[in-house]
């Protein structure tokens, strides 16, 4: 039976790589319990248990093999620092989710998601996203509403474009595209003032807009496994004005 190592403390509970394949129930009377890490197990189920927490700030349930995370996930309540589900076997992620409205830093990349919920756009307190390489060949509407959110980070899916409502995510700095099927540079992109990189290697882009050369803050732009020519307009007046350009 899986033990909980003496030395830990009330408020941090590292069990980063320790060959568990479920989670002591000891951890789940830890009603003190602030930071917990699970990462790097082979766990492949969350019990509901995980709402007893209700101090949690962090969890780390990364590099595991969970197929979904239990509903009650979204209902603690001081969950506002960092959540990490990559490198899993998830397959949907519940509803509930929305509940963590104060979460700043989600990590749900390297899943079979396929899809994001609706109600991801509730989460209003993100700061960063990270849904690389989830199989998602669309996004919902309502990521337009993750109005604090700075970066996003969406390499390796499927997406063919972006949702018209990205349009009001005008905190956002870093937009990271890499290795999706946009056959051209969104629209969406050109109402964002703050934005100061991004990153579109391998898509199907063959032009690069006037607009994007009137981005206000953009530093970096990587537009290298495209067919978008060195000698294109918008690229020499960003080079001209000091932004970094990658062809």
């Amino acid at each position: 039976m899986s033990q909980i190592p003496p030395h830990s403390s009330p408020a941090v509970l590292n069990l980063w790589k320790a060959g568990l394949r479920s989670v002591p129930e000891e951890a789940w009377r830890r009603a003190g319990l602030e930071v917990l890490i699970l990462a790097g197990n082979r766990l492949t189920e969350i019990p509901p248990a995980l709402g007893r927490l209700p101090r949690l700030h962090t969890l780390d349930l990364g590099h595991n093999a969970l197929t979904g995370v239990p509903g009650t996930l979204g209902e603690l309540p001081a969950l506002t620092r960092y959540l990490y589900l990559h490198d899993n076997r998830i397959t949907a992620l519940p509803d509930a989710l929305g509940g963590l409205d104060r979460l700043g830093y989600l990590n749900i990349g390297e899943n079979p998601l396929g899809r994001l919920p609706v109600t991801l756009g509730a989460m209003a307190g993100l700061v960063e996203l990270r849904a690389q390489s989830a199989q998602l060949g669309a996004l919902p509407d309502s990521l337009g509403r993750l109005g604090r959110l700075r970066e996003l980070w969406l390499g390796g899916n499927a997406l063919t474009e972006l949702p018209a409502t990205v349009c009001a995510l005008r905190e956002l700095r870093v937009l990271e595209l890499r290795n999706n099927a946009l056959p051209g540079v969104p629209e969406a992109l050109r109402e964002l003032p703050l934005l100061r990189r991004v990153d579109l290697r391998g898509n199907g882009i063959g032009e690069l807009p006037w607009w994007v050369a009137r981005l206000p803050s953009l530093e970096k732009l990587d537009l290298r496994w495209n067919a978008v020519p060195d000698t294109a307009p918008a690229v020499r007046e960003l080079r001209g004005r000091g932004c970094v350009v990658l062809t």
